[in-house]
């Protein structure tokens, strides 16, 4: 009696296997490209100021600055400084090198809290505002307790009805949001795509 020949390993079972391994790769791949590209396109955060949110002064700032953690655009960039009363005491056009957005201060005539409100636009062009506070426990000594007209007229000068944000708590809101879809997204739907091919090889090899 002859013995029955070896029947080859059928290379069908590779082909899944390996295909699984490239889907995984590309799953991989895809997931770091789009966590990357979100990355790169986040809008500009504020990672400092001078004087710092919060910080209580002795004396009346003649400048005011914001940092960002990247450069904004030159354009659109606008800063208000309003007082206790209301006024707006920011003087000058405001003016930007490298990361940090610079503006000059009027006198400042009472003691108290001050807002610095800012709007700039990003590299992906949307743009991005909000608002630090310091408090003053000295006003500036000319001040003679009413506003200078420097600081009167800074309003339409720096900003313009147009470019500033009437108030900086209420331009905080809807400008920092932006209005791409976020990159975890596009990962999650990718993640549903991948894994149903998955599963499917799976079960076809089974």
């Amino acid at each position: 009696m002859h013995d029955r020949p070896s029947t080859p390993a059928r290379p069908a079972r590779s082909r899944p296997a390996g295909l699984l391994a490239v889907l995984l790769t590309g799953l991989l791949a895809l997931g770091a490209l789009l966590l990357t590209t979100g990355t790169a396109s986040a809008h500009d955060v504020l990672t400092g100021s001078d004087p710092a949110d919060g910080a209580t002064v002795p004396s009346a700032p003649r400048q005011v600055s914001l940092t960002f953690d990247e450069a904004p655009q030159a354009e659109g960039a606008a800063v208000t400084v309003v007082g206790p009363d209301g006024a707006h005491h920011e003087q000058g056009t405001p003016t930007l090198n490298g990361a940090v957005l610079t503006a000059g201060v009027g006198a400042l005539p009472q003691a108290g809290r001050y807002e610095i409100g800012y709007r700039v636009v990003s590299d992906d062009g949307h743009p991005v505002s909000g608002s630090v506070a310091f408090t003053l426990t000295t006003p500036s000594p000319a001040a003679g307790g009413a506003a200078s007209p420097s600081a009167q007229a800074a309003g339409p000068s720096t900003a313009g009805p147009s470019t500033a944000p009437p108030s900086p708590a209420a331009a905080a809101g809807p400008d920092t949001s932006g209005g791409g879809v976020p990159a975890w997204v596009f990962v999650v739907i990718a993640i549903v795509v991948v894994g149903g091919a998955i599963a499917l090889v799976l079960r076809r090899r089974a």
